[in-house]
């Protein structure tokens, strides 16, 4: 399996709808990473988190929340295996690194390590971010 090219943001989820959406317009599948210290478990998923089993999954209609318990600082890498597999693309909420994107009006900004900062719409974000440069 290829790795998913990886790009770090710090907007909300709800800002990359556009992206997002030219994402299921073209059958890919893009991830959502929040690796943010201030995101802590609900008070009801931390508890299952504690109890002992090794994994809680809970399943329903609208789709399903895995919880597990972990002892010291998450290993990206080993996130992206566990959770990402199939995945083309995912955003890394929490992440300091290039590439970065940052959402504008319509566009989106594009900073990667070694070039000049560029504005793109949606689909043509989803063309660059999948070429294999981007891969993590």
């Amino acid at each position: 399996m290829k790795a998913p090219a990886l790009v770090a943001v710090e907007a909300e989820e709800r800002e990359f709808e556009a992206l997002f959406a030219a994402a299921r317009r073209r059958g890919v599948r893009v991830g959502w990473l929040e690796l943010a210290a201030a995101s802590a478990l609900p008070a009801p998923w931390a508890e299952r988190a504690a109890a002992g089993p090794a994994k809680h999954l809970t399943v329903g209609a609208e789709g399903s929340v895995a919880v597990k318990p972990r002892r010291g600082a998450p290993v990206l890498r080993d996130l992206l295996r566990e959770h990402f597999v199939g995945f083309e693309l995912v955003l890394v909420r929490g992440h300091a690194g290039a590439p970065r994107l940052v959402p504008q009006a319509e566009e989106f900004r594009l900073e990667t390590a070694g070039g000049a900062p560029r504005s793109l719409a949606a689909e043509a974000l989803l063309d660059e971010l999948l070429r294999p440069g981007h891969r993590a």
